[in-house]
């Protein structure tokens, strides 16, 4: 857990955050507000000396997270309760470390993730919801599950999904693995879960809205393979507002012993 040659410890964390008024995870030259900028101040007020982190996985502006997870290597010596508690207290409300951990050298909060999941969440409806303002996307039309647990499987396995990433993604290979779409309804809400070894810029919210599409009656099941094999991002769906997303978290080996992974904070089945 200890580097013999710097005398640095990693540490890593799971941290949640509402992403209303934050413009994504990361750290950026103009100062704007970031989780990163946010949770790094913190983290060095606990320290005494500047953190640097590095995350499962990096969010767009207006995303949330229930189980972001980082890691940052340091050499201050500090019990796990001080790392949760201590980071808190210097953190703004809408952001919160859930647990801190001491972890070998080998692990790395983006590079030892074998599966990352995310939820996207639509409240449905003809009125305007107030309480999930910039928590969930709002659907007048009531959705059909079945329409769309049947288009979903159609995304499930290894496919390019060229047509399901943003103009401005830079991964040189659109080819992932999907594996899990399952698509939920809680009272007033559905709830689409995706689980993937890695995602494309914007993939999700790309996904959920074509989904929707589908759900509404807008289109059929089958139009998503067609989209799919196409290739082409204009061929499908508009992309999902930010605000109905949620990173729920990477999955680790067994073998670092993490602590269990945050549940998000609304009804459903885990995911």
């Amino acid at each position: 857990m200890t580097d013999s040659g710097t005398g640095t410890q990693r540490i890593a964390c799971a941290v949640e955050y509402d992403g209303v008024r934050f413009r994504g995870w990361q750290r950026q030259r103009d100062h704007v507000r970031t989780v990163q900028a946010a949770l790094e101040q913190a983290l060095s007020a606990v320290a005494d000396e500047p953190v640097r982190t590095v995350c499962a996985g990096r969010t767009d502006a207006g995303v949330h997270a229930t189980g972001q997870v980082v890691h940052f290597d340091t050499h201050a010596r500090r019990p796990e309760k001080a790392w949760v508690m201590g980071t808190n207290s210097h953190l703004p409300a809408d952001v919160a470390v859930r647990w801190a951990s001491p972890v070998p050298d080998e692990f790395h909060a983006r590079f030892s993730v074998v599966e990352r999941r995310y939820r996207y969440v639509i409240v449905e409806g003809m009125s305007r919801p107030a309480l999930w303002r910039g928590r969930a996307a709002w659907s007048t039309a009531r959705l059909s599950i079945e329409r769309m647990r049947e288009a979903a499987r159609l995304l499930e396995g290894e496919h390019d999904f060229s047509a399901f990433r943003s103009a401005q993604c830079q991964a040189p290979n659109p080819v992932r693995t999907v594996h899990q779409v399952s698509v939920q309804r809680t009272g007033e809400c559905a709830l689409i879960d995706v689980r993937a070894n890695a995602f494309l810029h914007n993939m999700v919210r790309i996904i959920a809205g074509t989904l929707m599409s589908v759900g509404s009656g807008e289109r059929d099941p089958d139009w998503v393979a067609r989209v799919l094999e196409s290739r082409d991002r204009t061929a499908g769906a508009a992309t999902a507002p930010a605000r109905g997303l949620y990173f729920v978290g990477p999955v680790y080996p067994e073998r670092f012993g993490l602590p269990p992974r945050p549940q998000p904070p609304w009804a459903g089945a885990a995911i």
